[in-house]
């Protein structure tokens, strides 16, 4: 709790004054606040969350600890394999197939699932062509050549 203050006023016009002061002192104060806590809320903002938490590392470790990745693939791929792959099956191949691949998906975390990601992006990902190396400079003789 706030302690009171004691203010010395012997007077109508000190009363008014120390009002007055009061008044704009609380002003003050309001604006300051309003002023620190835009600032303090702006560090919470949606974006700001993400560029702080929403990173490869930080996916990871939460992966880690709760085997989120695993999880959903464990769901989600067998609902792939039977409505893309097995769609015309009769339901003992689809419910194999639902088991296997519910076990695939538990085994997959989410480093599994990057080094899929990247290799499958390596294939569809632009041809570096293969220069000569620093070492190697053409002067336009020929390696027999008996210039030598």
């Amino acid at each position: 709790m706030m302690k009171s203050k004691r203010y010395n006023i012997r007077n109508l016009e000190e009363l008014h004054a120390m009002v007055c002061s009061l008044k704009a002192e609380n002003e003050l104060q309001g604006e300051a606040l309003a002023k620190d806590t835009k600032a303090y809320l702006k560090q919470f903002t949606f974006g700001s969350l993400i560029k702080k938490y929403a990173t490869p590392s930080a996916f990871l470790k939460i992966d880690d600890k709760l085997n989120i990745s695993s999880s959903v693939m464990s769901l989600v791929l067998p609902l792939l394999m039977n409505s893309t792959l097995f769609r015309g099956s009769g339901i003992i191949t689809k419910a194999l197939v639902g088991l296997a691949s519910g076990k695939v998906g538990k085994a997959l975390d989410a480093e599994h699932l990057s080094a899929i990601f990247n290799s499958v992006k390596s294939w569809f990902g632009k041809k570096k062509k293969h220069e000569k190396g620093e070492g190697y400079v053409d002067y336009g003789i020929p390696p027999d050549s008996e210039t030598y």
